[in-house]
């Protein structure tokens, strides 16, 4: 137990298959980021794009 403890203290508390591990967890993180972007602009982009039509529309008026 002690030297496991020492072991640990020495690696910075990691262990070898932790750091694959990690990476496979940012690429799950950052694939589930993507698809809710994604997810995002397919529900509400032609909708954002009226409302900033829109507001270009009255805010060039603006200057008239």
């Amino acid at each position: 137990m002690t030297y496991m403890l020492i072991g640990d203290v020495q690696t910075g508390g990691r262990r070898r298959g932790e750091k694959g591990a990690t990476a496979t967890e940012y690429g799950l993180l950052v694939t589930f980021i993507a698809l809710l972007i994604i997810a995002g602009v397919t529900l509400f982009g032609n909708g954002l794009n009226d409302f900033f039509t829109r507001l270009s529309t009255k805010v060039g008026g603006w200057a008239k």
